[in-house]
């Protein structure tokens, strides 16, 4: 779970556009909300990368990205069954 670490402002950010996207019902805007929460998680990234951070949030940052990456490929996924199965 990505509550390892006490949740400070630039913290809720990202983690809010994480939830959203992985939450969202409505497909015609779940792609946009992936690309919002990858672009604040990989903002955020960057922000550690100079700065320090803890080590928790990095792995909570790592494991978001890679939850993402795989609702998105699950999305394509199952947008492609559900196009061939109207087209039959």
């Amino acid at each position: 779970m990505i509550t390892a670490f006490s949740l400070r402002r630039d913290h809720r950010d990202w983690m809010a556009l994480y939830r959203a996207a992985i939450l969202e019902k409505d497909r015609s805007i779940v792609s946009e909300r992936i690309s919002q929460a990858e672009k604040a998680i990989a903002a955020r990234g960057r922000e550690l990368f100079y700065s320090g951070g803890t080590r928790e949030e990095r792995n909570a940052l790592d494991h978001a990205l890679h939850a993402l990456r795989a609702f998105k490929n699950a999305c394509k996924h199952t947008r492609g069954e559900a196009d061939r199965a109207a087209a039959a």
